[in-house]
């Protein structure tokens, strides 16, 4: 089966993981966010926030997890996989901290393509920061600026996901398949 990959992504605080839960209450296939876990494994080894710390290595951990979703996605037997951030995202992050990366993770992105990437704005009223989030909402701001750039230079048409409820944002997205 042809599984398109569609990804859900914006900076942090802007509803991606409820438009998710929210796509999984509807029996769509989802991966969701591992940064979540990557961040709590490195605080079972003592480091509080790994991205801080170690961004490089974070990041690489990340990006071969997210590779992993995109290759377990050729496995589904479902139409559609929605996918709470994309490899994309991993390059936005360390041009954000303006930190380098390897070669690698620029190919990785260019030859693990999506099919379509929606994009949630930083909305203020939605914003709280958690344990896992360390980020204000004026470096939300400038993360999702990061975002835009990194998708569009890999030639991402990104679709806007307006604010409004859970639902509705969830019915937004399910709109441009036409079910």
């Amino acid at each position: 089966m042809n599984t398109k990959r569609i990804v859900i992504t914006g900076g942090p605080g802007t509803g991606k993981s409820s438009i998710i839960n929210e796509l999984i209450s509807r029996d769509f296939t989802c991966f969701e966010e591992v940064s979540r876990q990557v961040t709590l494994d490195a605080r079972k080894d003592g480091v509080e926030q790994l991205f801080l710390t170690k961004p490089l290595l974070f990041s690489e951990l990340l990006l071969k997890a997210r590779t992993q979703q995109f290759k377990d996605a050729e496995t589904l037997d479902t139409n559609l996989v929605f996918i709470d951030r994309g490899l994309p995202d991993v390059l936005a992050y360390m041009d954000y901290v303006k930190s380098d990366y390897p070669q690698h993770f620029t190919d990785t992105c260019k030859t693990h393509i999506y099919d379509k990437v929606f994009v949630l704005a930083p909305w203020q009223e939605i914003f709280v920061s958690d344990s896992e989030r360390y980020e204000n909402f004026d470096q939300a701001v400038e993360i999702h600026h990061s975002l835009l750039d990194t998708y569009k230079r890999f030639g991402y048409e990104l679709i806007d996901v307006p604010f409004d409820t859970i639902a509705n944002r969830a019915h937004f997205i399910l709109d441009h398949f036409k079910l």
